[in-house]
């Protein structure tokens, strides 16, 4: 596979969300990242997306140093590398430590590449078995109960299987007390992004009266330990997302019984490889996963898309249709959702078209690396 990759091109994109995005740590509106572009010399495109934000406010990664780790460190080791299957990358970019995001987004783009080489779909090069995906959706804290109750209707009304909120101390226990009133069979869940401790154990308690599917990530980011004594004292499923980094990771978690489900981002674990390795543990550990979103554009959606198509993913997912955040994407045709539901793409790659328009009207900065 590397000696047919000719050219590898960063796209360093900005777009505008159509709405601000609100949790625990902060409100964002504009992303910048990064559409990675792998091209071999027959002509095949694979493509990958950056996922990491400008602050280091989800991990310690950032589009600064998600550039600085692909322009100075995983491109060169892949210049320098042979390898025949995407899989060999884990092994080659163990030099590197963590800097996970900037990992998966050039694993991203040669596992799509590759796909298209084998004429294959994404979805079934990882070993996808679903033809369809079921979908939820997260909706960021919002300036009113009322602007809240609105937004949950509007995404019932278009079918999505889930609703995750966010929350955050004094926008907790009165908050799902509402929802509930207004929704009592809905299901929900509750993304507190770590803004809780062990102090917060009655607070927490307390969730369990709702009826949540799962709280996500109660307690620090980097915590497993905590969490397992958090879940011994609340029957409210807990499901690790930023604690989750790694397959070891997985191991720990499960052993110690700090959750009851994990979120798989193929971005903070490393990439595809990894996150299909996490799924078949998982599976076997009798886990339920789901996959995560980051806000992605059309690129990074698809790739989740692929992925949510292997058989543990049971639960639904943050894979809402492109029109929810972006008001043009950078694909054709755009994600949609039918009935909570997406098709998963049989095309070869990631199965939809880049617009090359969209692209180049995105686009601010743009760097070429030859093989």
């Amino acid at each position: 596979m590397k000696q047919s990759i000719q050219k590898i091109i960063l796209h360093r994109l900005h777009m505008r969300l159509n709405n601000p995005f609100t949790t625990s740590f902060g409100t964002m509106q504009d992303k910048d990242f990064f559409i990675i572009e792998v091209i071999d010399q027959d002509g095949h495109q694979g493509f990958g997306e950056s996922a990491a934000f400008s602050a280091p406010w989800y991990t310690e990664e950032t589009v600064e140093t998600t550039l600085h780790m692909l322009r100075d460190f995983l491109i060169p080791l892949i210049q320098k590398h042979d390898f025949k299957h995407p899989q060999e990358l884990t092994k080659i970019f163990q030099a590197v430590k963590r800097n996970n995001m900037a990992k998966a987004a050039i694993e991203g783009a040669l596992w799509d590449l590759y796909a298209k080489q084998q004429n294959i779909s994404l979805a079934k090069a990882l070993g996808g078995e679903k033809e369809t995906i079921d979908v939820g959706i997260s909706i960021g804290i919002q300036p009113s109960i009322q602007k809240l109750l609105q937004s949950i209707d509007n995404a019932l009304q278009q079918g999505f299987k889930r609703i995750k909120l966010k929350i955050k101390p004094d926008q907790d226990i009165e908050l799902l007390k509402e929802v509930r009133t207004e929704f009592p069979t809905t299901p929900i869940m509750a993304d507190a992004n770590s803004a809780y401790t062990l102090d917060d154990i009655n607070l927490l308690r307390e969730l369990d009266q709702f009826n949540l599917m799962m709280i996500e990530q109660p307690l620090a980011h980097d915590d497993i330990v905590d969490h397992a004594k958090l879940q011994q004292h609340i029957q409210t499923p807990i499901c690790l997302d930023e604690s989750i980094h790694s397959f070891q990771d997985v191991k720990k978690a499960i052993e110690l019984g700090s959750c009851q489900i994990i979120n798989v981002k193929s971005s903070r674990v490393g990439g595809l490889t990894e996150s299909v390795r996490i799924h078949d543990y998982c599976k076997e550990h009798h886990i339920p996963i789901w996959c995560g979103g980051m806000l992605e554009a059309g690129i990074g959606r698809a790739h989740n898309i692929a992925l949510t198509s292997l058989a543990n993913f049971t639960l639904p997912g943050d894979t809402a249709g492109s029109s929810h955040y972006w008001q043009r994407d950078i694909i054709q045709p755009e994600v949609t959702v039918e009935n909570g539901t997406i098709q998963v793409p049989t095309k070869p790659g990631i199965g939809y078209e880049i617009d090359r328009e969209a692209l180049q009207y995105y686009t601010v900065e743009q760097q070429i690396f030859t093989l």
